[in-house]
């Protein structure tokens, strides 16, 4: 799968004195912290949609997760949270269909944390949908319904979007997140160039994320 460099983002130690200084002055910079997208997308007026692009087989997505878990519960009103799973390569494409499966369901948020540890610390690969129906079964999915959402014109269509979505973030590695259509951070770039260990470059991008929600509210 193709995505962002995090190996070398946190070896550019030359920038790590500047972007302290930068972030105690002036908060998060654009270009080092975050990106700008030129033109933004729509949005919803009155609503600030915030997007967490991730795939389940990643393992900082995995890292990022009880963080992202954590901030979610805070959001204020105007904030609207989802995640959307991204398809790099063809394994991908299967698991971003487990996802949109499972969201059909009601199963998804309940099901999550299973299957990252699935993942991650079993190392079981969940890619083709017999081998997803059967692991789900014991956790409350159906394997019948499973099958039926999976196949479903409904799910292809979500993952559809879900492509386009990406492309129009112009998304090439996870975690990122697209906050009001207006800009990208992720972890990688929240370091800014910055040694620490993941868990912090985690909370980091959250703080760029609520940084930029004030942006786009402030522009509202």
């Amino acid at each position: 799968m193709k995505r962002r460099d995090f190996s070398s983002l946190l070896a550019a130690t030359p920038l790590a004195a500047a972007t302290g200084t930068a972030l105690a002055q002036g908060g998060p910079v654009d270009g080092r912290h975050y990106q700008t997208l030129n033109p933004p997308l729509p949005s919803t007026p009155g609503k600030i949609e915030v997007v967490e692009f991730f795939w389940y087989g990643c393992p900082h997505c995995y890292a990022f997760e009880p963080a992202v878990e954590a901030w979610t519960k805070q959001l204020p009103a105007d904030v609207a949270f989802r995640k959307v799973h991204v398809a790099f390569r063809a394994n991908v494409k299967i698991h971003q269909r487990m996802f949109y499966a499972l969201e059909a369901l009601g199963k998804e948020a309940a099901t999550r944390q299973a299957i990252f540890a699935a993942m991650h610390q079993q190392g079981l690969a969940l890619d083709d949908a017999k081998s997803q129906a059967k692991f789900l079964s014991p956790l409350g999915v159906d394997p019948v319904k499973y099958q039926e959402a999976y196949n479903s014109f409904g799910v292809i269509t979500k993952c559809q979007q879900a492509e386009k979505l990406s492309e129009a973030y112009r998304i090439d590695g996870v975690p990122c997140i697209g906050i009001g259509g207006r800009f990208l951070t992720s972890p990688g770039l929240a370091a800014g160039g910055q040694r620490m260990p993941e868990h912090e470059l985690g909370l980091k991008a959250l703080q760029i994320t609520d940084f930029l929600i004030q942006r786009v509210r402030s522009k509202a």
